[in-house]
Parts: C-alpha cells; sequence; structure tokens
C-alpha cells in the first residue's frame, strides 16, 4: 500500500499526467471502487476533471445538481467524510442525495476535500459498489493525495481565466513579487513554486493583480499563517 501511495503522489506532482487521468492514480492508491476528481465551491468553475468510470461521474453530476452531498461537506469542513454505507445508513443531512444515489450502483462514497492554502478548490470522491470502511491509513492517503493534488487544480483554474488575471510585465512588478515571493517563504514552510501559487491564487481569488497582492504582502496588510497542516490569510 505504501509503494502505491508513493507512486500515486509521484504521479500527481508529475506534469505527464494529463487532467483528465488525475483520478487514475488515485484508484490505484485506494483500489476499492470509482473515483472522480472535481472542483467547485465558488473559487474555480463547477467540473468534474476526470472521472475513472461513468459511475464516479454520475456521482460529480448527482452532487452538482443537488448542491449536496458527500464532496460538499467535505470542502465545506475541510474534513474527509466517510459514508460506508450510504444506502443501508444515509445521512440524513443529504436528503436529495440519498434519494438520487439509490438508483446507482453505489453504496459507500468517501470524499476527499481539495484545498490548497486557504483555496476551497473542490474534491476527490471515491466510491464502492457495496458497503465498504477505509482503514485510517487509507483515509491518510487519501487526504494526502488530495491535498497533492490541489496545486494541479488552481493551476488549472488560473490557465481558464488568464485573460481575467491581470499580468503583470514590467519589470518592477515582477521584482515586487519576487520580494513578497520571499516574504511568504518567511512566513510558511512550504516551496518557492507553491509561494508564489499562493500570491498567484490570491490574487485570482480577488480578481486583481499579482502586484497589487505583492505590495500588501510587503507592507503587511496580506499575510499568511499556518496552523496545523492548514494555510489562512491573516489580515
Amino acid at each position: 500500500m505504501n509503494d502505491a501511495f508513493e507512486r500515486a503522489y509521484r504521479a500527481l506532482a508529475s506534469a505527464d499526467v494529463p487532467d483528465r487521468e488525475l483520478s487514475r492514480p488515485f484508484a490505484d492508491a485506494l483500489p476499492i471502487g470509482g473515483v472522480s476528481v472535481s472542483a467547485f465551491g465558488g473559487l474555480v468553475a463547477s467540473e468534474t476533471i476526470s472521472a475513472s468510470d461513468d459511475v464516479a461521474f454520475r456521482i460529480d453530476e448527482i452532487q452538482f445538481d443537488l448542491t449536496e452531498g458527500p464532496c460538499w461537506t467535505a470542502l465545506r469542513n475541510e474534513a474527509p467524510v466517510l459514508e460506508e454505507d450510504v444506502v443501508g445508513r444515509p445521512n440524513q443531512s443529504w436528503p436529495a442525495f440519498n434519494d438520487a444515489v439509490r438508483e446507482e450502483p453505489v453504496r459507500a462514497v468517501f470524499a476527499f476535500p481539495i484545498v490548497f492554502g486557504p483555496f476551497p478548490l473542490g474534491a476527490v470522491d471515491v466510491y464502492a459498489p457495496r458497503p465498504t470502511s477505509l482503514a485510517p491509513e487509507q483515509v491518510q492517503h487519501g487526504a494526502s493525495l488530495a491535498t497533492a493534488v490541489g496545486r494541479r487544480v488552481l493551476r488549472r483554474a488560473l490557465r481558464a481565466i488568464d485573460d481575467e488575471v491581470p499580468e503583470d510585465r514590467s519589470p518592477f512588478s515582477r521584482r515586487v513579487v519576487h520580494q513578497a515571493t520571499g516574504v511568504v517563504l518567511a512566513q510558511l514552510d512550504i516551496s518557492p513554486d507553491d509561494a508564489y501559487l499562493l500570491i498567484q491564487g490570491h490574487a485570482f481569488a480577488r480578481r486583481t493583480s499579482m502586484r497589487q497582492v505583492a505590495e500588501e504582502v510587503l507592507d503587511g496588510t496580506v499575510r499568511f499563517e499556518q496552523h496545523g497542516g492548514l494555510i489562512e490569510e491573516a489580515r
């Protein structure tokens, strides 16, 4: 299981795996059924980025149509949702989802939130055709892989609306962004690429320029703090 998880983690970090195949590493690491990787939640357009099969896609579609279900709860709470038998022991918080899923060959659904820094981006759903439970190690692996795919989902969103995110072209603005990236690095134990992506994502979320966010980082108006494994904006 550890070897499968490590291979999946490397695959999700690799640019060699196209977006449409992002569900495959999850299915390899958690071989219990189908998998979908979806983006939603306000910051990004709602879409199924990758689904291992038609049933996984349908489970996403049901949740998008009803705006309720495991993936919505996982993202809202920023924690895994583990439903071992959605037919025999339905979650009373999702009455419409429960009714809809009875028509599908699904008995268990596990949802892992996709979050990058302070940005809620979507969820990974793993379904099983029969009542199933996950071992603690499997839950940890699913959560870690969902976190790993957050970089890909945010970059996808930024590419999709590139014309809406003002690009800073002057040497001065690049210098400001570079300096702000160093400040974020000092605030958080993350890589330079992730620090840059946080600034970029923050600009996207506010529909402003990276230069504006960078200037606010430099003057202390915007700063980031890490609480446990979560990165939050502190104003």
